[in-house]
């Protein structure tokens, strides 16, 4: 078998193991036209629906149920170049039923975070982002090499950009002679290849007090910016000294004119947490080291701001806890055990906010089951990818090594599946349906397709439960016969249920699954008859983080409502999720995690969360009594204008859901834990890579842009392509 050069004789078959982003983007990898058909690809989900964590379907009145709240940032340009590419190709082909990428993804520039007040309250910071050149999945351009160089600088900028936007009055400042303030900008090259004589001219200013003026702040941060892009590494103790110098100045101005004036409280703590990054990326070295931000990787991201001088103040701040809000970083979903890898949190921070192209970040036109995998599976099927539902992987087998060592397991030799039902007559299963003129998901199979199907109905199979009862029939995949190489593209959370066979014989597959946790999550969405504004919110309609647990971050999603199909459509959507949190000793009972049994228990948090904290934002939403206004929810599964529940019940006709199962969790990333994650690249077994956001893939935290790099270097172990300098940020420092 040639995986690469000239043609096989016969194309690879190659088995893809799941549904989710990771797994998609191995097989949309391995079926472009480019590889004239050298690999013959099947996928094998479990149930009826491809999109793993981002699958969505279509419930009453065409109505989009997700898994929770998702959008697309705008660093995500792998995610982004196989979307684009996907869209093109269906247009190309003449299928215009999912029109542009650029209908499909909507920009936005706004972002909302929440603090809490002393009365117990909350305070809303609102961010507006402009558009910065470019789209996500652009070709990067010179100035958008992803270098930590590149990102101080940005941070730099900022920095000066929000001290000269201060209208703060320094009374001290015209005491300084205008001739005694020593000329920073611009500086003088000869100074650059002299830190010491560099050094001495910031310890003037300080010495003279000239750090009162935030004009001769700005020049000195300008400074520190051109010597981070210029000096050489013997420099990097004075360079420290010059950022702990700069740092110290600016921090005791931001105390003396900031701290006390609650209108710049927000200003005070973005600055002084991008000073703390400034001082620990020279401190630690991260400039020069060649790992990298994986060079502190061990520590804990507060800890590790802390360390450089961020002040408790900041480390409370709603940037700090949006950070942690986003990444659901909450060991066991314990609002009290933040945990989050300081080298990822960094990452992901300069990324976002300094890397991001044409928008801070993008909402889906429609669910993500709608606008990513429905396009995804026409393309794919098109290409002459195979697509068998229904299969729950159960086993992946290993054979036995060479003569040299028989007890060495080199490669996979069969796969366990268990088959959940049986398509009629043996037909291909047909899992989208049309809502409103767009191919979708259903939020339930068709079961007239299924053999059974009444019965299977009845029962209430959702073919998606980790603890729905297994049938008796099972399929058994041979290496050379049925598959020859294997993506296994399930979750961390599913590989003790799907290898025990290879975890009974690798350590290191055991230490990967024990150390690469992951945390369940639970979500509602509520439809309404009332518009934002009516609701009593006020601002643009952004994503908001940092609020109160356990819904700390919600959407408004108006503008899905369009792609749905009500009879009287609602006047807006709001999506809710958080953690859910998960008692290691129920977590090991298994079946109490059932996402029935849970669900129970999100929707009598989403009653009370309505009841209760929700009034900060949508006060207008509640009776003079203070009661939440039941009667608003849209009911979607009854027809116009029949009697339906009133009350705290009236919240029985909204969405909510517990993601519990193995497949739904989501990946953390904890201090020192990235060491102990496989690489796509590993071919320990010889048949067989991973993909998804648990991986080893230049970009380990959970979400769609760290799964589809995972994907893209997949297929790269494959077959080769694409080539590693294709995909984007897999050698980010």
């Amino acid at each position: 078998m040639t995986l690469g050069g000239s043609a096989p004789s016969r194309p690879v078959k190659v088995a893809v193991i799941g549904g989710g982003c990771g797994a998609m983007a191995a097989a949309f990898e391995l079926s472009r036209p480019e590889l004239a058909g050298r690999f013959a690809v099947t996928v094998y989900q479990e149930g009826w629906r491809l999109g793993g964590k981002g699958a969505s379907g279509r419930g009453p009145s065409g109505r989009i149920e997700e898994h929770g709240l998702h959008v697309w940032l705008g660093f995500y340009d792998n995610a982004f170049q196989m979307m684009r590419a996907c869209y093109a190709e269906l247009s190309a082909g003449g299928d215009s039923r999912f029109g542009h990428w650029r209908e499909a993804f909507v920009p936005e520039t706004e972002i909302g975070l929440f603090s809490p007040t002393e009365r117990h309250g909350w305070q809303r910071w609102a961010g507006h982002f402009p558009p910065r050149p470019g789209l996500p999945g652009d070709k990067l351009a010179r100035g958008d090499m992803l270098s930590l160089t590149n990102y101080i600088g940005r941070a730099i900028v900022l920095l000066r950009s929000l001290l000269l936007e201060c209208d703060v009055s320094v009374s001290d400042a015209a005491t300084v002679p205008s001739q005694a303030m020593p000329k920073l900008w611009p500086p003088d090259p000869d100074m650059l290849t002299d830190p010491e004589r560099l050094l001495g001219a910031v310890r003037a200013m300080l010495g003279r007090g000239v750090f009162s003026s935030a004009a001769v702040l700005a020049e000195a941060l300008g400074l520190l910016a051109v010597a981070i892009g210029m000096m050489p590494a013997p420099f990097d103790n004075a360079l420290l000294r010059l950022a702990e110098n700069v740092s110290t100045g600016l921090r005791r101005w931001l105390e003396d004119n900031l701290l006390a004036d609650d209108r710049h409280r927000h200003v005070w703590e973005i600055m002084d947490l991008v000073l703390a990054i400034l001082v620990g990326t020279v401190r630690f070295g991260l400039l020069t080291d060649p790992r990298g931000l994986d060079a502190i990787e061990d520590y804990e991201c507060r800890d590790w701001l802390r360390l450089n001088g961020a002040s408790e103040r900041s480390l409370r701040s709603p940037f700090v806890r949006g950070l942690y809000d986003l990444a659901l970083a909450y060991e066991g979903g314990d609002a009290s055990r933040p945990s989050l890898a300081a080298g990822q949190a960094l990452r992901g921070a300069l990324r976002m906010f300094f890397g991001y192209r044409g928008a801070l970040y993008w909402r889906m036109r429609a669910g993500m089951g709608d606008v990513v995998f429905a396009p995804l599976h026409e393309v794919l099927r098109r290409r002459g990818v195979r697509f068998q539902f229904f299969h729950r992987l159960t086993n992946v087998g290993l054979a036995p090594g060479g003569e040299i060592n028989p007890g060495d397991r080199t490669h996979v030799a069969t796969l366990a599946f268990d088959v959940q039902a049986e398509i009629r007559e043996g037909r291909e299963y047909a899992p989208l349906v049309d809502v409103a003129g767009r191919p979708c998901w259903p939020s339930q199979p068709d079961f007239s397709q299924l053999v059974d199907g009444d019965r299977l109905a009845a029962e209430r199979r959702t073919f998606e439960s980790h603890w729905e009862r297994r049938r008796a029939t099972t399929k058994t995949l041979r290496v050379t016969d049925d598959f020859d190489m294997v993506v296994l593209g399930v979750s961390v959370a599913a590989i003790p249920y799907v290898c025990p066979e290879i975890l009974s014989r690798d350590a290191r597959w055991r230490r990967m699954t024990r150390e690469v946790r992951t945390v369940a999550s639970q979500a509602f969405q509520i439809w309404l008859s009332e518009d934002l504004a009516q609701l009593g919110w006020q601002g643009p309609p952004h994503m908001v983080s940092a609020f109160a647990k356990p819904f700390d971050s919600w959407c408004d999603m108006a503008h899905v409502i369009p792609e749905e199909d009500w009879q009287s459509p609602p006047r807006t959507a709001v999506y809710f999720c958080g953690v859910l949190r998960v008692e290691a000793d129920t977590e090991a009972a298994g079946d109490s995690l059932c996402p029935t049994r849970r669900a129970e228990d999100v929707r009598h948090a989403a009653t009370a969360f309505l009841a209760g904290a929700a009034r900060h934002l949508f006060p207008g939403a509640y009776h003079p009594d203070g009661t939440f206004r039941w009667e608003i929810l849209a009911d979607a599964t009854r027809p116009q204008g029949a009697p339906g529940p009133s009350g705290p019940e009236r919240f029985s006709t909204q969405f909510w859901r517990a993601n519990v199962n193995p497949s739904d969790r989501y990946v953390l990333n904890l201090p020192g834990t990235s060491k102990f994650r496989i690489s796509p690249l590993d071919m320990t077994y010889d048949n067989l890579t991973v993909a998804g956001d648990w991986t080893s893939c230049g970009f380990n935290e959970g979400c769609v842009e760290a799964a589809i790099m995972s994907g893209r270097l997949a297929a790269h172990a494959v077959s080769g392509q694409p080539p590693l300098d294709d995909i984007i940020g897999y050698d980010h420092p």
